[in-house]
């Protein structure tokens, strides 16, 4: 196989500025990709990143299709009563298919970028003579992102490089620093980029031009505890906000977009053993009931054992212990060992 050509997607932040040097000493041909969404506060200049790394940068805007396929979808997510993830939908809709199609309009043979996790394919990992494409965890355990890379498709994944993938943080910085690299964003990136402030709710209403719609707090009998000042403001498993005294502290059980109530529960009440799920993205042999997995419920979830009951692209999760706030919007991940078989969204 000849040497691919490399493109190399560059945020200014340190791992991907890191992997993009780590590249260019491993490959002829490489070039980066900077893209912009529309919500930068102070856009990159290019030049600052091609006198870093030594090879041209171009900047490329995914405003529409950004606006169109995440913030839309985040939006109308939290309208329907769920809390979605736009990391994954970003990662899967925005970074590894349309900046993906223009690299290669561009001449790339693969996409890299500053990512924790692992992409096993011919080009990252031609020793391990796999016919099909798949992610692992990163060996740093504390920054892994393969929950956030899990809706990565097989075909998506063959054409990936994760330079990162074996190294720690601290290792990136001490790196970082010998070799001059000065990130242009000093700070960790934000959870949610398009929202400045962190203020969900005030975002979802400027953005839909809607008011605030109040309605009741009812406990799991459906007796009315409180009132809300809107739906959009809360997430299953949610503590705060809820604001209805009580002999101890109320937790979000359910939203019900339908009645505008929210339903609460006490903390030993919020746990769930079995939860449906839809849009699975699988990437395994094994088919039908696979026992004996890990299933992550979130980012900061640990994982617990599990077994998956797939139907085509919906399923069944069972818990072998009940977890707490297993929440519709989020995306259930999938392991065994280091290997993510595949995600689907939890309903």
């Amino acid at each position: 196989m000849s040497p691919p050509v490399v493109a190399i997607a560059l945020s200014g932040g340190i791992d991907s500025l890191v992997s993009g040097y780590l590249l260019k000493q491993k490959y002829n041909h490489v070039f980066g990709l900077h893209f912009r969404t529309g919500y930068e506060k102070d856009p990159i200049d290019s030049s600052l990143l091609e006198d870093q790394l030594g090879f041209p940068v171009f900047c490329i805007d995914l405003s529409q299709a950004f606006e169109e396929k995440v913030v839309s979808y985040f939006i109308r997510t939290y309208l329907e009563g769920k809390t979605p993830n736009p990391c994954i939908v970003c990662n899967r809709e925005i970074k590894f298919k349309e900046l993906m199609i223009r690299a290669r309009q561009m001449g790339a043979d693969v996409i890299a970028t500053g990512h924790y996790a692992a992409a096993v394919n011919s080009f990252s990992s031609p020793e391990k003579n796999t016919d099909r494409a798949y992610l692992e965890k990163a060996k740093d355990s504390a920054k892994d992102q393969s929950y956030f890379l899990s809706m990565l498709t097989c075909s998506q994944l063959e054409r990936i490089i994760f330079p990162l993938a074996e190294m720690k943080k601290e290792e990136i910085k001490a790196f970082a620093k010998a070799k001059g690299i000065r990130p242009l964003h000093p700070g960790e990136s934000q959870d949610i980029c398009f929202i400045h402030d962190n203020d969900v709710s005030k975002f979802i209403l400027e953005k839909q031009n809607i008011k605030s719609e109040p309605g009741n707090i009812v406990d799991m009998d459906g007796k009315i505890v409180g009132r809300h000042s809107g739906l959009h403001q809360f997430t299953v498993g949610q503590r705060k906000g809820i604001n209805s005294p009580a002999r101890e502290a109320y937790y979000v059980k359910r939203i019900d977009m339908a009645a505008n109530t929210l339903e609460v529960c006490f903390k030993k009440e919020l746990s769930t053993k079995r939860f449906q799920v839809k849009e699975i993205n699988w990437n395994d042999e094994d088919q039908g009931t696979v026992p004996d997995i890990m299933t992550k419920i979130r980012y900061s979830h640990k994982g617990a054992l599990s077994t998956l009951m797939m139907k085509g692209p919906s399923g069944e999760v069972v818990f072998d212990e009940a977890q707490n706030a297993v929440t519709p919007g989020q995306a259930a991940v999938f392991y065994r060992g280091a290997r993510v078989l595949g995600a689907g969204i939890i309903q």
